[in-house]
């Protein structure tokens, strides 16, 4: 099974960690920048970051995919079972994905994809907005609701942390300063030092320089 993109995405990364909780082995394939992968495209037209391959079934979007390696390695289970809580780890990747990802991507294109990767001269008073306007009622969100367990929902490990820990990744990468929220602060950093996310993040920090 092949993942295509940079994990630097909080969506790759996601996917990525994801299949490492099923303990299963995906390769991971990035394209040059500025030169797309045939098969990357094959499997993501639209130029959507995950692609993915498994043989001769191709998909994007990695919820899309999670779903797919969740049908096909039901145990352990990431998506609960009992129906209020599937809803609510839908919720929680919908949250990242869709509003953390959203508020936080201004950011990080402005301070590191655009100006190292790019050749683009930073923003900053998009990247300001985003670091002191957009970003702080999330985390104000998450620090009120995080359960004394360390996990999201039914005390475990689920899709659920895994889609919202992904993006304090890029925050990380960024030096974004978590002291405000210390709850949300600790919560990430557990899930991010899981062995399913640390060699990714630690990967990209040598990337970047870090």
């Amino acid at each position: 099974m092949i993942v295509y993109g940079s994990s630097l995405s909080p969506y790759v990364r996601k996917t990525l960690a994801f299949g490492a909780e099923k303990g299963l082995v995906l390769e991971n394939k990035v394209s040059v920048p500025g030169s797309p992968d045939p098969e990357f495209l094959a499997c993501s037209p639209f130029r959507k970051i995950p692609g993915f391959r498994d043989g001769d079934f191709q998909i994007s979007d990695s919820s899309a995919i999670i779903t797919y390696l969740e049908a096909l390695h039901p145990e352990p289970n990431l998506i609960p079972p009992d129906p209020k809580n599937r809803a609510r780890a839908v919720w929680f990747e919908e949250f990242a994905d869709t509003i953390v990802v959203a508020a936080a991507g201004p950011l990080f294109f402005n301070r590191i994809v655009g100006p190292r990767f790019m050749g683009a001269t930073c923003d900053e008073a998009v990247a300001a907005k985003a670091e002191n306007e957009t970003i702080p009622p999330l985390l104000d969100y998450l620090e009120g609701l995080i359960p004394t367990s360390g996990f999201l929902l039914e005390d475990r490990l689920t899709l659920a942390d895994i889609a919202v820990a992904s993006p304090f990744a890029n925050l990380g990468h960024l030096n974004f300063d978590l002291s405000r929220w210390p709850r949300a602060k600790a919560y990430a950093a557990a899930i991010l030092a899981r062995p399913s996310f640390a060699a990714l993040v630690a990967k990209e920090a040598r990337l970047l320089g870090g």
